[in-house]
């Protein structure tokens, strides 16, 4: 992740939310002059992101922070296994451990359950991909930790693609209406994508060649034959809704060109990370 005016913008107000006037506990009884030496390791097995974010962080707080990385983000970290070092004035690495594993913990979790789902698909040829059910002010980073995970970014944002939901259908009338008229306003490169619950809406969206579909909460015996119809027209298809760990292999099975999940960003654990002296 790059380090651009916005992320350290952004970075200096997650470091104030928690600072405030300053570190009164510290400050109470801890030496001006006293220095500090730590470890953040892994208190369970997790895939490590956010750790460019946390040495910015480090860094923003005080500049005499020594930073010694570990591992790289998208590395796996067994239990016990040690991210980096910290070593400089107490004072300020005790003013910034938490937001800094804040980030750690929030962004692996997200790495690591999208690593889970890459894995439970194996060798199937289907990519696991996010949705923007993320955190207001955090897809940016919360679309890196999948990507460090081994996933796949969908849209950024809603001006990334076209996507013809229920919401638009309701309003337009038709998927044949609804994609001819994106069909017109669309940049020539822009997919069109349509999300269908039924047969009939994947064979009316195969009808209005639409360039990818979406499966919306069927059943693997529905889901497999909708594959096959879009498949003999060449069109890329999705699967989403209710997709877990116990059943996202079966939904790879059925020949889905993509899996999109909304957990990997809106509802991943954090990972247990602590701080260790060293």
């Amino acid at each position: 992740m790059q380090r651009s005016p916005d992320m350290q913008t952004f970075l200096m107000q997650l470091l104030n939310e928690d600072i405030g006037r300053g570190d009164i506990t510290s400050l109470s009884v801890i030496p001006e002059e006293a220095v500090a030496h730590y470890a953040f390791k892994a208190r369970e097995p997790m895939v490590l992101s956010g750790m460019n974010l946390a040495m910015m962080l480090l860094a923003m707080m005080d500049e005499r922070i020594e930073v010694k990385p570990d591992a790289l983000d998208g590395a796996f970290i067994p239990a016990g296994g040690q991210l980096l070092e910290v070593k400089g004035p107490a004072r300020s690495i005790l003013a910034v451990e938490r937001t800094a594993l804040n980030m750690l913990q929030h962004l692996s979790g997200i790495a690591t359950l999208t690593a889970r789902y890459v894995d439970a698909v194996g060798e199937l040829p289907v990519r696991i991909v996010d949705t923007r059910k993320t955190v207001p002010g955090l897809r940016e980073m919360q679309k890196y930790a999948v990507r460090c995970g081994g996933g796949y970014n969908h849209r950024i944002g809603l001006d990334d693609g076209i996507l013809i939901k229920d919401n638009h259908l309701a309003i337009v009338g038709s998927i044949t209406e609804a994609v001819a008229r994106a069909r017109v306003a669309a940049p020539q490169l822009m997919k069109i994508e349509v999300e269908c619950d039924t047969l009939d809406q994947v064979r009316e969206a195969v009808a209005a060649k639409a360039d990818v579909i979406l499966l919306d909460n069927m059943d693997l015996a529905t889901l497999k034959e909708a594959v096959g119809l879009c498949k003999a027209a060449h069109i890329t298809t999705e699967a989403s809704g209710g997709v877990s760990l116990d059943t996202v292999r079966a939904i790879a099975e059925t020949g889905v060109d993509t899996i999109s999940i909304g957990r990997l960003t809106h509802s991943a654990p954090a990972i247990d990370i602590g701080l260790d002296a060293v």
